[in-house]
């Protein structure tokens, strides 16, 4: 599902910046690290944590029924929130304007869509409901940056966050029960 998600991200990214752009930058999932870059530039989209929407949670049954006289009951769904550390790394003749360039126009992109939509979304994710809603630029979840930047071992630079909240079905079992369909007096 996680894997979904970054195809998911990656494929609105692709469509969604400059053509010119989306052509020569590498799009990455691994730690903020240059030396973990296949090559540049490129965007970084490091998934730094992940944990259950208590806000979202929700602990009531969803009810459908089918034509055969029998209803399915099913527990809702685990609503998951996904953050991500993006960074823009620029080539190596680059200066820090044309990186800070290249997170902007990633920070467009983000901001336009507050659901992420239908057309990119990939695997698992295709027909999620309810629609996965984003966040960018509210505070970390970090933290410390200096620590953060400190423990990969890089250098800091400028960085975006980024939330995804996903529904995660966790039911494996669906309970069957059979409708009734008859009054009777």
């Amino acid at each position: 599902m996680l894997q979904d998600l970054d195809r998911t991200l990656e494929e609105l990214l692709n469509r969604e910046l400059p053509p010119d752009l989306a052509k020569q930058t590498t799009i990455s999932f691994a730690p903020p690290n240059k030396e973990l870059l296949k090559s540049l530039p490129a965007i970084g989209l490091f998934l730094y944590d992940v944990r259950e929407n208590l806000e979202l949670r929700s602990n009531e049954w969803s009810v459908e029924r089918g034509s055969n006289g029998i209803a399915m009951k099913k527990r809702p769904p685990v609503r998951v929130d996904c953050s991500y550390l993006i960074t823009a790394w620029p080539s190596e003749t680059a200066d820090f304007q044309t990186e800070h360039q290249l997170l902007g126009e990633v920070m467009k992109v983000l901001m336009r869509y507050p659901k992420l939509p239908e057309a990119v979304l990939q695997g698992s994710l295709a027909q999620q409901e309810p629609p996965m809603r984003t966040t960018i630029l509210r505070p970390s979840l970090l933290q410390s940056f200096g620590e953060f930047w400190q423990a990969i071992g890089g250098t800091p630079k400028a960085a975006l966050n980024y939330c995804v909240t996903i529904a995660v079905s966790v039911d494996r079992t669906i309970e069957s029960i059979p409708l009734v369909v008859d009054k009777r007096f």
